[in-house]
This record gives C-alpha cells, sequence and structure tokens, in this order.
C-alpha cells in the first residue's frame, strides 16, 4: 500500500478517534451536568417535602401558641405560615416538572392531604378557642387526633424523601456509569489516536520511511560517483519508496548501460585507430611479406580472441597459400583450393559452424569452430581470403568482429592487388619477359652499385653466348629459338643458385655475376654450366634441335680492385673463346694484363 494512502488513512482515523474522543468528552460533561441537576431536583424536592413538613410545624407551633397565650401575634404568624403552606401546595402540582415519578407525586399528595388535615384541625382549634372554649381547643391541638395526623405527615414527608433518595441514588449511579462509560471511550479513543501516531511515526516514517531513505542516501552517493557496480536491493512494495528504489534502479541500469556503451565507443575508437595505424603500414609496404608481418601483428591485437591466416590466390586463380598465420587456427589450411570455400564461390564473408545455421566450408576440416572467411576483393577480382577463426567460448566474436574485418579485408584486397601490380611492373622493368632473367638495365644498375659501395667486394663475371644461335631461328623457326634461350636460362639458373646473379645481356648473350668468389670457382662454375648445356640434347614439337652449345669468357676482380672494367673484360674473354671455335671457356689474356686492368 502506498505511504499517501496510509497516512491519508491514518489521518482519517486519528480524525475520527479525536472526534469521537471530543464526543464522549462532551457526552461525559453532559452526564456531570444530569448528575448535577438530578442531586439539585432532588434537594428541590427534598426542600420542598421539607419546607411543606416544617411549614405543618410552624402552623402547629403558632395555633397551639395562640390557644395558650391567646396572643394575636400567633393568631397572624398562624396565617402566614398557612399562606406559605398554600403555595407551596400549589407548588406540589407543578412538581412533575421536576421529574418526580408516580410514587413521588403519591407521596406528595399524601404529604399535601396531611398537611391540609392537619390546617383542618387546627383551623378548627382556632374558631373553638375564639368561640371560648379554650380547654377543648387545647385538646383538639394537642389531641390524638392531631398528634395521628402529624405523624403521619412526618411518615410520608420522610418515605418521600427515601423514595426520592433511592431514585435519585439510582439516576446518579445511571449517569456515573454512563459518565464512566463515556471516559473509558475517550481514553480509549485518545489511547488509539496516540497509538495511530505512534504506529505511523515508528512503522511508517521510521520503518518505510527514514531506514530505506538512509540506505538509499548511500546508493545514490556511489551512483553520483559514477560507481554503477553498487547493487540496489529489490523492493516489491508498490509505494512511494518502492517507486523511488525502482527510479533508482532505473538510474543504475541507465549508468551501467552508458558505462557499457562508454566502453564500447572506446574500444570502437581503439580499434578504428588499430585499424588506421594498420592500414597506413600495409599502404607503407613495398612486398607482400611486409604485409604479412603487419598482419600478423596487428589483427592479434585488434581481436585477441580470434586466429587465422592470410591467404593469396595464384595466378592461374584455382587455389590460395598461407600468406601470413597467428594464433595457431586449427582450421588453416597449407593450401585452399577455391571450389572448397563458399566464400571465394560466393564473392561474400561467410560464417561456417556458427550454431550450424550455414554450409560449412570444406577447407575448415572436422574442427566444429566457429569460423568465418572474408574474400579479398580488387577491382571485381579475387585476390586472396581472409580466414579467421573463434573459439566455442567466443563465438559470438567472429560475428563481432565481422563488420571491422570486411573493412580490414577490403584495404588488404586492394593493398595485396597493389603489391602483385608494383611485383608485377617490377618484373616487367627489371626482368627479362623471355627468360625470367634479370635484364640489361638490372645488370648496368648492379654494376654501379658495385662501383659506388665504399667496400670494394671480390667479383667475378662470366659472359655466355649461345653459339650459332641463328640457325636454330633459321632451321626450326622463332619459337624454337626461345626454347634454346629459355633452356640455357633455366640450366644457367639452376646452376648458378645462390653463389650469383644472372642476367640476359641481350640477344642470345647472358651474364653472370659472382661475388665474393676468386677466379678459380668463377671458371669451374662456367665449365659446369658449359658442360651441361652441351649434354642437355633439346626437341621442338617433336623434332630434336641438335646439341646447344655455348661459348663463355671469364673475368675477375679481386677484392679492392675495379669494378668498372670487368664486364667488357669478361666480353674480351668471350670473344677469345669464339675465335678459339667455340664451345668453350676462356678467361683473361693473361694474368699482368688483368693485374694492370685492377690495378
Amino acid at each position: 500500500m502506498r505511504i499517501s494512502t496510509i497516512t491519508n488513512w491514518a489521518y482519517g482515523i486519528t480524525l475520527v478517534l479525536t472526534v469521537l474522543s471530543g464526543l464522549t468528552f462532551i457526552l461525559s460533561s453532559r452526564s456531570l451536568h444530569s448528575e448535577r441537576a438530578a442531586v439539585e431536583h432532588l434537594l428541590a424536592l427534598d426542600k420542598l417535602a421539607e419546607d411543606l413538613a416544617l411549614g405543618a410545624e410552624i402552623r402547629t407551633d403558632e395555633a397551639r401558641l395562640y390557644v395558650m397565650r391567646g396572643d394575636a401575634r400567633h393568631l397572624a404568624a398562624f396565617h402566614v405560615a398557612e399562606a406559605e403552606e398554600r403555595r407551596r401546595e400549589a407548588a406540589i402540582s407543578e412538581a412533575r416538572a421536576l421529574g418526580v415519578t408516580d410514587e413521588e407525586l403519591q407521596l406528595l399528595e399524601r404529604i399535601r392531604k396531611d398537611a391540609d388535615e392537619l390546617d383542618v384541625i387546627e383551623q378548627r382549634a382556632i374558631e373553638i378557642f375564639r368561640s371560648g372554649d379554650k380547654a377543648q381547643a387545647t385538646a383538639i391541638l394537642f389531641g390524638d387526633e392531631h398528634y395521628a395526623e402529624h405523624a403521619d405527615l412526618i411518615a410520608a414527608t420522610e418515605e418521600f424523601r427515601k423514595v426520592t433518595d433511592r431514585r435519585t441514588e439510582t439516576d446518579l449511579r445511571a449517569l456515573q456509569e454512563r459518565s464512566d462509560l463515556y471516559g473509558l471511550i475517550a481514553r480509549i479513543s485518545l489511547s488509539l489516536t496516540a497509538a495511530v501516531f505512534l504506529a505511523v511515526l515508528y512503522f511508517i516514517l521510521m520503518r518505510r520511511v527514514a531506514v530505506p531513505l538512509r540506505h538509499m542516501t548511500g546508493i545514490v552517493n556511489r551512483l553520483a560517483n559514477q560507481d554503477f557496480a553498487v547493487e540496489v536491493p529489490r523492493d516489491g512494495r508498490r509505494d512511494e519508496i518502492g517507486e523511488m528504489n525502482d527510479a533508482i534502479q532505473v538510474f543504475r541500469d541507465n549508468g551501467l548501460e552508458r558505462a557499457r556503451l562508454d566502453a564500447e565507443r572506446q574500444r570502437d575508437l581503439l580499434t578504428k585507430d588499430l585499424i588506421l595505424q594498420m592500414m597506413h603500414r600495409v599502404q607503407a609496404c613495398e612486398k607482400l611479406v611486409e604485409l604479412a608481418d603487419v598482419v600478423g601483428r596487428f589483427l592479434p591485437q585488434l581481436f585477441p580472441h580470434l586466429s587465422g591466416c592470410l591467404y593469396v590466390i595464384n595466378d592461374s586463380h584455382t587455389a590460395l597459400s598461407p600468406l601470413s598465420a597467428w594464433l595457431e587456427p586449427k582450421g588453416g589450411a597449407e593450401r585452399i583450393p577455391v571450389k572448397d570455400c563458399w566464400g571465394l564461390r560466393r564473392g561474400r564473408p561467410h560464417v561456417s559452424k556458427d550454431a550450424e545455421n550455414d554450409v560449412p566450408c570444406a577447407h575448415i576440416g572436422q574442427t566444429d569452430l566457429p569460423s568465418l572467411c572474408v574474400p579479398l576483393m580488387a577491382q571485381s577480382d579475387t585476390i586472396g581470403l581472409l580466414y579467421l577463426e573463434g573459439s566455442n567460448d567466443t563465438g559470438s566474436a567472429v560475428l563481432d568482429a565481422r563488420l571491422y574485418l570486411e573493412i580490414i579485408a577490403e584495404n588488404l584486397g586492394l593493398a595485396i592487388a597493389n603489391l602483385q601490380l608494383r611485383e608485377r611492373l617490377t618484373r616487367l622493368a627489371v626482368q627479362d619477359a623471355l627468360t625470367g632473367l634479370l635484364n640489361r638495365r638490372s645488370l648496368d644498375q648492379a654494376l654501379y652499385t658495385l662501383t659506388q659501395d665504399n667496400e670494394s667486394r671480390a667479383l667475378s663475371c662470366l659472359m655466355i653466348d649461345i653459339d650459332h644461335f641463328k640457325r636454330f631461328n633459321d632451321e626450326f623457326g622463332h619459337d624454337a629459338g626461345d626454347i634454346v634461350m629459355r633452356s640455357v636460362a633455366d640450366i644457367v639458373v639452376e646452376l648458378v643458385g645462390h653463389d650469383g646473379l644472372c642476367y640476359r645481356f641481350g640477344g642470345e648473350e647472358f651474364t653472370i655475376l659472382m661475388l665474393d668468389k676468386d677466379p678459380a670457382s668463377a671458371q669451374r662454375m662456367a665449365e659446369r654450366i658449359r658442360t651441361r648445356i652441351a649434354t642437355s640434347p633439346l626437341t621442338h614439337r617433336g623434332r630434336i634441335l641438335g646439341t646447344v652449345t655455348v661459348s663463355i669468357g671469364v673475368a675477375s676482380c679481386p677484392e679492392g680492385g675495379t669494378i668498372a672494367t670487368v664486364r667488357s673484360r669478361a666480353d674480351l674473354a668471350l670473344l677469345q673463346a669464339k675465335d678459339q671455335g667455340r664451345n668453350r671457356t676462356c678467361t683473361e689474356a693473361n694474368r699482368s694484363e688483368q693485374a694492370e686492368a685492377c690495378g
């Protein structure tokens, strides 16, 4: 029940009890007044009866004195008393207004009758005395008849007094009991009023208002200090305090929600800041390896509950290979056929193992962890795949991160496409399109760099020329000539490996630069290349092209020597090899010339 309702009820009850107390006090006062009136009536009736009896006594005395003394004054006093007696007797007729009962009225009539009879006897005695018979008059006034009438008058008066006393006592007792009852009711009403007041004061003000407010004060102070972790006790009361408690609970819930939204906003800002940092570094990458390292560093910071892999598609657009991985994903594969990923098929992000609501990708294997495949697209072309994997406890993290991952995937797709395009352009600029070897520009740049290097290093240069190359073009066509060029280039790259750099100098000529190698090592390498080429038969469209041979010129520059002329000196050695019949390796003319050139 609401406090206002309880207060109103308490006010109403208090008002009713107060009015009842006032009424009972008034009735009690009126009872006291009635008691007083009853006593006054009793005194009036007793006085009336006493006056009648006393008047009769006075008349009797005056009549006797008159008869005995003959003094006219006593006769006058007798008549005065008689007149007074008549007035008292007339008052008897009005006694009913004093509240006398029938019995009392009968007794008053008896008293009046007895007084009248005494008056008759005394009048007769006075008449006899006045006629001169004093003795008879005396006998009448002191005789038995007069005594009997006088005694009867006294007895009636006494009985009347007893009856009125008894009635008055009964009335007074009833009035007293009624007054006591009203007083009791008044006291009870006052007690109940006090009890209601104390109950309202204790149970309402203390228990239902003061105590809850004291508890709420601490809660409100903590909420004012942004301490939304405080627990607001549940209060099922449907009153103002309960509504206030509910309002505080709503305030706390709103504060928690606001704190949660602020925390989410901070996390969102942090995430966006990390994504921005990541995109800045991705844009600054010059190689896919660098991009893979950036992705592997930032994605675990952005999504610590998600492991994953970054895949790039091969040139034939049939499969993907991993470029980077983080946090050891269980569903990551070393090679993913394009047809095994629903995300790549649809060109849209695809969620697998999410409450079994969608078809899982085949490449995730038997793992039951939720995962997300986000295709990397650029200019409507598939570039790669961003694979993210959650855990059973953080399955929702995959869906929560989906929007950010799509933004990241869009930027990664463009970045990877730009890097791949840059690499292709770079290859076109520095590589030979036919053989895949570095071109003449790269050779010149390498020699220039070595020339400008303050710390000159030992360098050997091999110049290779295919013998009678024009014969292959003339006899088998230019396609056969291209096969010969590529075959020689493949053999050179295979044998040189990491020991040097291979270039296509131009036409059918190739160049090899070997750093930190002595002339003997360079000459052995040249012989290995010449021998392998000469012993590797070639065919084209089912036709045997015959034996391919090469002539090789070798020039070396010791550590600290001049590098600028090493290529030209190797070219001279190549000319010497050709002059000596081809299919051979020649070094510089003699050691003295080599030392002079390098000095």
